[in-house]
């Protein structure tokens, strides 16, 4: 079973894709798009789905620290409606609250520059978004 990794921004999305047992994320791409052009997306998204022959997509979810729901969970759930709608594939909703800082405090750690951490965020949270879900899946 494979799922695909989803970290969405305003301008970006970030995708990551697990091995074939559903065991381990690993980064994919990070694809960038013009304000709410969701139709890029779903031809992007389409084209790696059938690639690697995905069954569930994994998207992060927002919440604000307090678990409100804020302006960036609600276009994840409007997402997540299109991508159901428009790719008939089951997408599961994951906390994904810190995922941002977590990728950042990784680069950081491995000395990766700004520039090169500002380009690669969103692939990497979408990562941990993923990996969270799938660690979960073992319990």
């Amino acid at each position: 079973m494979r799922y695909l990794g989803l970290d969405l921004g305003t301008k970006t999305l970030g995708v990551s894709i697990s091995d074939k047992l559903g065991i381990i994320a690993n980064s994919l791409i990070v694809l960038r798009y013009d304000n709410e052009d969701y139709d890029y997306l779903i031809n992007e998204l389409k084209k790696i789905i059938d690639e690697y022959s995905v069954n569930t997509i994994v998207l992060g979810y927002p919440k604000n620290m307090n678990n409100s729901i804020g302006e960036a969970a609600k276009r994840s759930l409007k997402f997540k409606e299109i991508l159901e709608d428009k790719l008939n594939i089951l997408v599961v909703l994951e906390d994904e609250r810190l995922s941002s800082v977590e990728a950042n405090n990784i680069m950081i750690k491995h000395d990766i520059s700004r520039k090169k951490r500002k380009e690669s965020v969103d692939k990497v949270a979408s990562t941990i978004i993923l990996q969270r879900f799938l660690d979960r899946r073992k319990d």
